[in-house]
């Protein structure tokens, strides 16, 4: 923390950092084409925004300034995403436009001052501003921040994110705070007839990152050899009666879904008298076998 600066006017004018949770789509749209809707943000609010590094579902965008010059940055971030909702809707029948959203990332510490004395706090925040404010009940993983969850129109908004960095100011953060860092999109890279894929939800993408030359020249670079098509082998699982149904899924779809995706032989044996598990045999390159296991834990 800078020292606070009294201005002439008797203003205090204090520096502060405020920390946002995004989704790539909403990073990409702050950051605009080669740059320049974060470059004219930083510019025309005078804050530092400063967005988190790595290929990762969502993105901690971390604005650092004087509050006047975070009030600005935030108007810019609200009336942007209300720019994206009004393009987004230009081409859907809904009449409604939904409201604005942004996730703040907040010391768990400071959270009890937001919501004030049995909700006390809160409730005010949401009626003189009209915003929607949610504080989530649980930590956010490996650290001690909850997500605040603001909605409204960008006025309510802007006007909510002012209260809240009075709070914040007010009651500084408590003991050591450890700050929540996303995670990498680390889902398993598989390789399948020379295209790398990735597991997004339940389905394998095409990842573009990743030539099969250069995962090639990583694995010799270990000293393991990959033959070009790896021996087939053969594992089996068990798995619950009452689980089958949904790895198989309606009329065999989600099953023959997972051996397209996969590339994998998949047998299921049939149920046996007074046996509670089934047999899963899968057949296939090591690679193969490894996707279809992860997307039948993941069904």
């Amino acid at each position: 923390m800078e020292p606070n600066k009294v201005q002439p006017e008797g203003g205090l004018n204090v520096t502060l950092t405020i920390r946002l949770l995004m989704h790539g789509k909403e990073v990409g749209s702050i950051i605009g084409k080669k740059g320049e809707t974060v470059k004219k943000m930083r510019e025309e609010s005078g804050a530092r925004i400063n967005i988190s590094e790595g290929n990762c579902p969502e993105r901690i965008v971390t604005i650092t300034g004087p509050t006047d010059a975070i009030f600005k940055a935030f108007a810019m971030i609200a009336y942007k995403f209300e720019e994206d909702i009004i393009n987004s809707m230009s081409n859907s029948p809904a009449t409604s436009k939904p409201p604005v959203t942004l996730r703040l990332v907040v010391p768990a510490s400071q959270c009890g001052s937001l919501i004030g004395k049995g909700g006390s706090k809160i409730k005010e925040m949401r009626e003189s501003t009209g915003a929607q404010v949610q504080v989530a009940g649980d930590m956010l993983p490996n650290s001690t921040e909850r997500a605040v969850t603001i909605s409204g129109t960008p006025e309510a908004i802007i006007q909510c994110v002012k209260q809240i960095c009075v709070v914040m100011l007010e009651s500084p953060p408590k003991g050591a705070t450890i700050p929540y860092r996303p995670k990498p999109a680390s889902t398993p890279v598989i390789f399948s007839g020379g295209q790398a894929y990735t597991i997004q939800g339940q389905y394998a993408i095409p990842h573009p990152d990743v030539s099969y030359k250069s995962l090639m020249s990583h694995i010799t670079a270990f000293g393991k050899r990959l033959d070009a098509s790896p021996p087939a082998s053969t594992h089996e699982l068990t798995i619950p009666n009452d689980l089958i149904g949904c790895i198989i899924g309606r009329q065999g779809t989600k099953i023959n879904e997972i051996r397209q995706m996969s590339g994998a032989q998949i047998k299921i044996a049939n149920a046996m008298e007074g046996l509670s598990e089934r047999q899963i045999t899968i057949t296939g390159t090591p690679a193969n076998i490894s996707l279809a296991q992860y997307l039948i834990n993941a069904r």
